[in-house]
């Protein structure tokens, strides 16, 4: 396992292009990230959580163009989520064929969120488009809110750690149906 300082961001992302499955900070907690298009490291993350892949997962990007061609949504639902992105909210929209199966689970959806965590975005535009983001923890356990916490849960099982600081945030962010509004999750 590799440990990455904030101004490695660059091999961070190079070691998600090359399958592997990385710790980083987000808004809340730290969340493990890989390649959404690579099934190998996809299947790692799950294998890490010990949770059931049909669970799905959500997607971060720096920006909304990371995302727009992996969503099919009416005008009205991507104003309502531009509205509170960059930021820590997520919005679940119906997907397009551009999305893998594994990353969608069981679900007609996809969630995604353009980050405004810093050092999460730096790493979506260095990688060159969005990045799985699940929270880092083995399934029904408290998440990792640090990388050390995440070196104590997975130990040499992660392909590396972007080093840095959880934002501020005490719970994960709020989860809502873009198209319609309704809250999924407070």
């Amino acid at each position: 396992m590799r440990d990455f300082a904030v101004d490695q961001i660059g091999q961070a992302a190079e070691l998600l292009r090359q399958g592997g499955v990385l710790a980083y900070p987000t808004e809340a907690v730290f969340g493990l990230g890989c390649d959404p298009d690579n099934r190998g490291a996809f299947e790692k993350i799950f294998a890490l959580k010990q949770r059931p892949p049909e669970q799905g997962v959500l997607l971060i990007a720096a920006s909304f163009e990371q995302i727009e061609d992996w969503i099919e949504a009416p005008p009205d639902a991507i104003a309502r989520t531009q509205a509170t992105w960059p930021g820590p909210h997520t919005w679940i929209f119906p997907r397009s064929r551009r999305v893998p199966e594994w990353v969608a689970g069981g679900h007609s959806g996809i969630a995604l969120r353009v980050t405004a965590h810093e050092i999460a975005a730096a790493l979506c535009r260095a990688f060159g488009g969005p990045i799985v983001s699940t929270s880092a923890n083995i399934h029904g356990q408290p998440p990792a809110r640090s990388a050390k916490e995440c070196e104590a849960m997975f130990g040499s099982a992660l392909d590396g750690i972007l080093l840095g600081e959880a934002g501020g945030l005490s719970r994960p962010t709020p989860i809502a149906d873009a198209v319609t509004g309704a809250i999924i999750r407070k």
